[in-house]
């Protein structure tokens, strides 16, 4: 139940963070958006612990995740962009 539960929430939280932050090099589909939001939540349980707000145990809550994904995304966007942006030869 514990994968099940993280690929929903994962997608949730996914989803939630391209409606705050919509872009035109956003992932599309089901898969990278569950990915993007899953990798959302690890991302923002790691910088919850630095700062302290987590213990070594506690995973992200929803609002850390989601500051995870929108990160993610932001990096995703960038990364995506530049390479379309290159001309092809």
């Amino acid at each position: 139940m514990g994968i099940l539960w993280t690929i929903i929430l994962g997608f949730i939280i996914g989803v939630v963070a391209k409606f705050i932050m919509p872009g035109k090099n956003e992932p599309q589909g089901f898969i990278l958006t569950t990915i993007l939001g899953i990798v959302g939540m690890f991302v923002g349980t790691w910088l919850g612990q630095l700062v302290g707000w987590y213990g070594p145990n506690d995973g992200a809550r929803f609002i850390g995740g989601v500051v995870g994904a929108i990160i993610v995304l932001f990096i995703y966007g960038l990364i995506v962009g530049r390479s379309s942006s290159r001309p092809m030869a």
